[in-house]
């Protein structure tokens, strides 16, 4: 599956249904360019979650609005509620071990 770009319009319509990860992030950010081929990989390999990313600068009212103050940071939401949010760069075996607590 890809990585979906989402904005301030369709935020809540895609991430109302199934576990979905976003991916708080900016163009300038270096932390962010480590993440980036991370989270592309996993969504690459693993078709039960949904994986988005949601750039900060085009879309300051959803960030804003959750309390995004850090990038990168990853929002985890299950059936439309926020179940965990991570701040910084987390590796692919950090990120699937922690994605494996709402798979199972």
């Amino acid at each position: 599956m890809m990585v979906h770009e989402i904005n301030d319009e369709n935020f809540a319509a895609e991430t109302a249904t199934g576990l979905t990860v976003i991916d708080f992030w900016a163009p300038w950010c270096g932390p962010c360019k480590m993440q980036s081929p991370v989270i592309e990989e996993m969504a690459e390999a693993d078709n039960t979650i949904k994986f988005c990313k949601l750039n900060v600068d085009d879309n300051k009212a959803t960030a804003s609005s959750l309390g995004i103050m850090s990038i990168p940071t990853l929002l985890i939401k299950k059936d439309g509620q926020i179940v965990d949010q991570v701040v910084g760069y987390h590796s692919k075996e950090q990120l699937q071990k922690l994605f494996a607590e709402y798979t199972a």
